[in-house]
């Protein structure tokens, strides 16, 4: 069975894999993005680690790359990539080219990566229509119309995160870590009563997370407005893309049970009978696994 070298660019975290086309990851390994961005040499020390990679899989032909932000529509160069914005503007797919001149490259932004991740691997039904929302560090999202990606009309289509929200803010300034951590900061201020997120500790998503699941009602109310903004949201972009099934993964989906109590109470007053008939919102299946799997995707014929 062919394989591919699947790699999730992330802001923190560099995955990397070998992955079949069933899914299944071999030889995992994780690296510190900070460590390949030293000297601003992101994309050569990249290689590096595919060179040292490929010692030991050198029957790999095809690697997929999913990158955290905009690229250009022919996918071979990053436009905008806030997390690492030295490679903004370069080359990439021309250099990586240029490294591995007998390898195939498959660039994407990654979550229209993940997206395809679950779209084959998925572990329960689902249908070739349906939206990705990754919910984490910052807010992906991609749709899959048909069986295929939608990209939008220059490649970089449905940035969810990046539409306006509550406060003056967007989305992703709202409801991604550093929002939900300063969310979390601010109620707390004001809040008099019983609770198990710690006044003296640093402010952690995940403990209030751990709070929720014990009952907390101080962390169930936070995920609660978490979930509404995350529900506006979700109208707008099922009355624009008009799909109906909407996935829900990335590192915050942990507390998908208490973020969704919210997005419902808001999609079910703000949309009508002819969306809310039909409405599946849903854990997605892959987990953390969905873009290193999406990634190797991309070099599916």
């Amino acid at each position: 069975m062919e394989r591919f070298f699947g790699i999730d660019v992330g802001g923190n975290h560099v995955k990397t894999g070998i992955v079949d086309k069933n899914g299944e990851i071999n030889d995992f390994k994780s690296h510190a993005t900070a460590d390949l961005r030293k000297d601003g040499r992101f994309i050569e020390n990249l290689c590096d680690v595919i060179t040292f990679r490929l010692i030991n899989h050198k029957e790999i032909k095809k690697i997929g790359i999913g990158l955290p932000g905009t690229i250009t529509k022919d996918r071979k160069a990053p436009i905008e990539v806030t997390a690492i914005p030295e490679i903004n503007g370069m080359p990439m797919y021309d250099m990586l080219k240029k490294r591995f001149p007998d390898k195939e490259f498959f660039l994407e932004n990654d979550a229209n990566a993940a997206g395809l991740g679950e779209l084959i691997y998925s572990k329960t039904d689902l249908p070739d229509t349906f939206c990705f929302i990754t919910l984490g560090t910052g807010i992906g999202s991609a749709a899959v119309i048909d069986g295929k990606i939608f990209k939008g009309g220059d490649g970089n289509g449905l940035e969810l995160g990046h539409i306006l929200s509550r406060n003056n803010l967007v989305l992703e300034q709202n409801i991604g870590k550093a929002g939900i951590l300063k969310l979390i900061e601010e109620r707390l201020r004001d809040y008099n009563g019983e609770t198990l997120v710690s006044r003296t500790e640093p402010i952690s998503a995940t403990r209030t997370v751990v709070a929720a699941s014990q009952g907390d009602d101080f962390a169930k109310s936070v995920f609660f407005e978490v979930g509404e903004m995350l529900g506006e949201g979700l109208v707008a972009l099922i009355r624009i893309m008009d799909i109906k099934t909407i996935l829900i993964g990335g590192g915050l989906s942990a507390a998908y049970d208490f973020i969704l109590p919210g997005a419902k109470s808001i999609v079910e007053t703000r949309l009508t009978p002819y969306y809310t008939s039909a409405l599946d919102i849903r854990l997605a299946s892959l987990g953390n696994d969905a873009g290193l799997q999406g990634a190797a995707a991309l070099c599916f014929e």
